[in-house]
């Protein structure tokens, strides 16, 4: 089932293992089972300490599924489905951490989920092909295998359409909790442990505002902010950064082709080496949190303050803004009711959730065409508005559209309503431009694709910005707050690629830098 040269780097992985692990699978004669277990002979064909030990299913459980744990024991660690695809790192994982490999969350981060109090029953909705759901999966499976009154299973919604259907899950990753929904969309151990018991409360607001000040304050994780923060390190002086998710918009983007040197990879793994990178520089990194305010000084020399949304506050003589970009909505009535019920930003996470049925995709540039040419492949029929009066996509990908005969393009139209029955979206209602005549459309799904705004609510009255929202600043990265410099998808900069926003990273930096030397 897997390629041998995958299989090796895997066994290479499970040499980390200090204690044996079964991989305990209930099945039956299906298709789907037989694809289960092939699967599991070859992981413990891969390493002496894993076992796969086949079992009657149990009354009730889903088949096939199978248990992750320590012979004659049960860590509540269970895949449900076949964890391929972006969850087959998820699956390693959790037979590292079942056996004995250490998690790499920070220390208090493990003393808090070792001290929840259970039990716990935690259930995760993921498709194979969602870039999201792999850190919800493995923060979960973390949980369980440290925890012993905690159980997750990990489900493959296609492999249980009917099962998803009376749930009313029509977006991944969804998460319930001994039986009631509890979270959607990406979330680290962190984040679901401050849902379970609160954030962390004041000792970890004192630790953060208690710290130094820094010398560049890098704020944002993606590219921009990853790579200035290295070369802030690298210069020698007191360097943080402050991060809600490390890899940042990467994380959501599926194949990257155009990164020098690296002729394709996955966003996941991309974010995955940023984060690996920055940790090996001498850099204080604070993740999972989110800045919510900038306060230039009120004395000249004294530095600069960035609140965040804990109540803490971080000092820096310089800081970097690198917050990014975030999926442009439609603003139109249910919209916002029918998120995650219907509505959704990620054709590829949510796509196989809606195979068989009506979609519509709103966006007729490229990210709205390649997501009509995946659907087509999954939906039973999409349909594709833009409001300009021509798509705007590339033309090659124009052309992969044209002879797809279950795609509808519809030009000229502004949406003016997601319509739902109160539980999830039933249709679309739009009107024609040229005429004002609205119509209807039954959809199950709308995968909104407009495009991008800059993440900088935050800065409204204090850095200047343009009237999308975007950070003004000068070829040096200079805002015009001295000490504040900004880069990447933020900013003005006219082309938000990944390359790009590195470079950017780069240059705020070193004109970070070297504003502390001109005014030392």
């Amino acid at each position: 089932m897997l390629d041998p040269a995958l299989l090796a780097q895997i066994g290479t992985h499970l040499q980390r293992l200090r204690t044996p692990v079964e991989l305990v699978a209930g099945l039956d004669d299906g298709a789907a089972s037989r694809r289960t277990w092939e699967l599991l002979g070859e992981l413990a064909a891969a390493s002496p300490l894993v076992s796969a030990v086949r079992a009657d299913p149990e009354p009730g459980r889903r088949v096939p599924s199978f248990l992750v744990t320590r012979p004659g024991e049960d860590t509540g660690v269970r895949f449900a489905g076949l964890p391929l695809g972006h969850e087959l790192g998820s699956l390693v994982l959790a037979i590292l951490h079942v056996g004995g490999h250490p998690p790499k969350e920070e220390d208090d981060v493990l003393t808090r989920a070792r001290a929840l109090s259970g039990p716990l029953h935690f259930e995760t909705y993921f498709s194979v092909t969602c870039q999201s759901c792999p850190d919800v999966v493995q923060a979960l499976n973390t949980l369980a295998a440290l925890h012993p009154d905690v159980t997750h299973t990990a489900i493959e919604g296609s492999s249980f359409a009917a099962e998803i259907e009376e749930r009313g899950v029509l977006s991944v990753p969804s998460v319930f909790l001994d039986g009631e929904p509890f979270g959607q969309g990406r979330m680290g151990l962190s984040e679901i442990l401050a849902l379970l018991d609160g954030p962390a409360g004041e000792d970890d607001v004192a630790d953060l505002t208690g710290r130094a000040p820094y010398d560049v304050l890098v704020v944002g994780g993606g590219p921009a902010g990853v790579t200035a923060a290295m070369y802030a390190a690298r210069k020698g002086i007191r360097t943080g950064l402050l991060a809600e998710r490390l890899g940042g918009q990467v994380l959501d983007t599926a194949g990257i082709e155009n990164f020098p040197s690296v002729p394709r990879t996955e966003g996941t793994q991309l974010g995955a080496a940023l984060e690996r990178h920055v940790r090996e520089h001498d850099v204080d990194v604070v993740a999972t949190h989110r800045a919510t305010a900038v306060r230039p000084p009120a004395v000249t020399g004294d530095p600069i303050a960035v609140e965040l949304s804990n109540g803490a506050t971080l000092a820096s003589r310089t800081v970097v803004i690198a917050t990014g970009a975030r999926w442009r909505t439609l603003g139109v009535p249910g919209e916002e009711e029918y998120r995650n019920r219907g509505v959704t930003f990620c054709p590829h996470c949510d796509g196989p959730l809606f195979r068989g049925k009506r979609v519509a995709v709103v966006g007729g540039g490229n990210s709205g065409v390649e997501a009509a040419i995946d659907l087509a492949g999954l939906a039973a029929h999409v349909t594709l508005l833009e409001w300009d009066d021509a798509l705007r996509a590339d033309e090659v990908l124009q052309r992969s559209l044209r002879g797809l005969p279950t795609v509808e393009v519809v030009t000229g139209v502004a949406t003016e309503e997601v319509l739902g029955d109160g539980r999830r979206v039933t249709g679309l209602r739009y009107a024609r431009r040229d005429d004002g005549s609205v119509r209807e459309v039954p959809v199950d799904g709308v995968f909104v694709q407009i495009g991008l705004l800059p993440a900088t609510e935050w800065l409204a009255g204090v850095v200047g910005r343009n009237e999308r929202g975007e950070v003004l600043v000068d070829h040096r990265g200079r805002t015009d707050v001295v000490g504040v410099f900004a880069a990447g998808d933020c900013t003005v900069a006219p082309y938000k690629q990944i390359v790009t926003s590195a470079g950017d990273g780069a240059t705020a930096a070193l004109s970070a830098f070297d504003h502390l030397i001109r005014s030392a």
